[in-house]
């Protein structure tokens, strides 16, 4: 969890400025967390985590680059300030996907992009498209690792990447359709552990050999853990052990290959995870049985990962009128939708379970921590519910990044036909 304070005020005062829910990225934590990461040659942030375009610009200040992967992203990056062209500098944008679309293709060719290549289908593609460029090569290792069966992106059961043993072919399509492959990236889920990472580590030196002098930049992918419990935020993970096995790999690389090899990594949530809330209103308590339910104006159409992965989540309270939040008391915290398993106190499985809270009030505002990645970028209009607005606090000054969607928004690209 962030370490940085952030004042009730701010929150009361959000509440009543841009109404609730509300999302708030703390400026200072995601700059406290770039700086931790930038051991690296080059931080490349996935901004599928949150793609904001105030986060995107904080980023690019910061010296960060961008990784997209759709056109859609590719859109925010450029509208963002970051810039295409692939060259002897790092690219500031990089596609990547397991396909192409017409979109995303034509974005690409427009803006000259690099491209991570996530199938061999892919290669072809860009060639009849008339892309020549250089290619980066997401590898399945053949394994995978992560929190969640949801975000394990190797081995044999997953989407994502070229398989390892199809690399040679990958580089004979390529060199025959006049590219070369410079790059390999692999990423094998979310909250590998140290013992997952030397395999990918040693995986990634084994199929380095198969391209070769033409290799230029490995990336060590995403993938770095936060500490979403309270009783874990002193388990934070060593980033300078992490960077110094990829670097040793690095070494190795460079020495069967010849010439110095540039070392990205490619964090989402650890940028930018600990830097949000998302700020809601109780509007209704309950008694159901023993049980006693907190029911917010926010649920999983603004924050998923509960309901999807059974995460965790700090919650706390903070009274509308000052009053002290002394006693407590278990309550299970629940949301508007008209799902059960609209329940921000479950565990993965979707079981239910309580959380000992502060006795609090219709009005008091019930906040979630370490809400940054993954939160108002997964939000949706199920229920044709409203998006929420998200506020960027940056030097004791909340700013309005986006505005809550208005019904108007929601409706605008509906058309009624005559029937």
């Amino acid at each position: 969890m962030s370490n940085h304070f952030i004042p009730e005020s701010v929150f009361l005062k959000g509440a009543k400025s841009f109404g609730s829910p509300f999302w708030l990225y703390d400026r200072a934590t995601i700059e406290a967390r770039v700086r931790e990461v930038q051991v690296f040659d080059v931080v490349r942030f996935a901004q599928k985590a949150c793609s904001n375009l105030s986060i995107l610009s904080l980023m690019r200040k910061l010296g960060v680059v961008v990784d997209a992967v759709s056109a859609g992203e590719i859109v925010r990056a450029l509208r963002a300030g970051f810039q295409g062209g692939v060259g002897k500098q790092t690219s500031q944008i990089v596609y990547t996907a397991d396909i192409f679309d017409a979109d995303a293709l034509a974005l690409v060719k427009e803006h000259n992009l690099a491209v991570n290549i996530g199938s061999l289908d892919m290669i072809q593609q860009l060639a009849d498209y008339g892309i020549r460029t250089e290619l980066m090569l997401r590898v399945n290792p053949g394994f995978g690792h992560g929190h969640s069966r949801k975000t394990n992106t190797g081995g044999v059961l997953s989407k994502h990447g070229v398989w390892h043993e199809q690399i040679k072919d990958c580089v004979k399509l390529a060199q025959k359709n006049g590219m070369w492959i410079t790059g390999l990236h692999m990423h094998i889920g979310s909250g590998s552990d140290f013992e997952h990472l030397a395999q990918v580590c040693d995986a990634m030196f084994d199929l380095s050999r198969h391209i070769g002098g033409h290799l230029k930049t490995i990336s060590a992918g995403g993938g770095l853990p936060v500490s979403y419990h309270e009783n874990e935020k002193n388990e934070k993970i060593d980033v300078q052990a992490y960077y110094e096995l990829w670097n040793n790999t690095r070494k190795r690389i460079e020495q069967s290959v010849g010439h110095s090899v540039s070392l990205e990594v490619e964090p989402g949530r650890y940028l930018v995870a600990e830097s949000g809330y998302l700020v809601s209103e109780i509007r209704a308590i309950k008694k159901q049985g023993d049980n006693t339910f907190y029911l917010v104006n926010a649920g999983f159409t603004d924050l998923v990962r509960p309901s999807f992965y059974g995460s965790y989540h700090k919650i706390s309270i903070i009274a509308k009128d000052g009053r002290s939040l002394n006693e407590t008391h278990p309550a299970i915290v629940g949301g508007p939708l008209c799902e059960s398993g609209d329940v921000f106190t479950q565990e993965e499985g979707g079981f239910v379970v309580s959380r000992e809270l502060p006795v609090a009030q219709v009005g008091d505002l019930l906040v979630f921590h370490d809400t940054g990645a993954y939160g108002a970028a997964m939000s949706s209009n199920y229920n044709s519910r409203l998006l929420a607005a998200e506020t960027l606090y940056s030097n004791g000054s909340l700013e309005l990044i986006r505005e809550r969607q208005s019904f108007e928004h929601l409706l605008q690209n509906e058309r009624i036909i005559e029937l």
